[in-house]
């Protein structure tokens, strides 16, 4: 099992990149609302630093977050305290009865536990398992073809108080996609500088609608969450068990 997101990097995530899931979580609430499901317990898959969780609970809802990072958790536990989290593989944990599980932001691409389709489709079928009747699993993913233009490409972000530079490049032959990070935060005066390697492997989207469907779902592929639109080779699914 490879770490990520140690604390420097899960803190960047969350202070600038978590608009992903901000922005994500009017639509994915309102999927919800059409599915009837306006209560009761709600599992969310690579929780991170626990904006969505957030969301879900000032909306009603009863949250378990589950994150391989602990780093991450530790920030959810602060943003959504009404919540719980727990630190696990979300590809071995035990996923209780529930309405919904959800997995935003790629999540089931991340080889921090190497898996496959193999693996997804048992993850596919525990959670088909462990939902009510009318439940709902809502996720997305990334595809092939998620590096456009120059590969590998380079790109650098900062903010107050933290800068990041990362290198992706995409393998074609593998569908497997490596993001080299390099990070640096600010601590008292100076910068502490880590570094990170995340290995992404990419799914076909026809290939994960089809895991899906063997076990039981009933299966929607999407394009956003409501407003919120997905970048270029990224894909959402609503799994509904009948």
């Amino acid at each position: 099992m490879v770490e990520g997101y140690q604390e420097d990097l899960a803190y960047i995530h969350d202070v600038g990149f978590g608009a992903f899931s901000s922005e994500s979580a009017p639509g994915l609430l309102e999927i919800l609302r059409q599915k009837g499901i306006a209560k009761g317990l709600v599992v969310d898959l690579g929780c991170g630093s626990g904006i969505w969780a957030k969301a879900l609970t000032q909306a009603g809802y009863d949250v378990l977050g589950i994150d391989i990072s602990d780093a991450f958790i530790d920030l959810a536990k602060k943003k959504a305290p009404k919540a719980n989290f727990q630190t696990a593989s979300f590809l071995r944990v035990p996923i209780p009865e529930c309405n919904a599980v959800t997995s935003i932001g790629e999540c089931l691409n991340y080889q921090f536990d190497e898996h496959g389709l193999a693996e997804i489709q048992e993850l596919f079928t525990r959670i088909y398992k462990t939902l009510k009747s009318g439940g709902v699993f809502i996720f997305d993913i990334a595809e092939p073809g998620y590096v456009s233009g120059t590969n590998p490409q380079k790109t650098y972000s900062e903010g107050q108080d933290w800068a990041i530079l990362v290198e992706k490049e995409e393998d074609k032959s593998t569908n497997q996609l490596t993001r080299k990070m390099t990070i640096f935060r600010k601590i008292g005066n100076l910068y502490r500088r880590s570094e990170e390697i995340h290995r992404v492997q990419l799914y076909k989207s026809s290939e994960v609608a089809k895991e899906l469907r063997k076990v039981g779902f009933k299966v929607r592929i999407i394009r956003g969450y409501g407003e919120f639109r997905f970048r270029n080779a990224q894909v959402g699914f609503i799994a509904t068990k009948a």
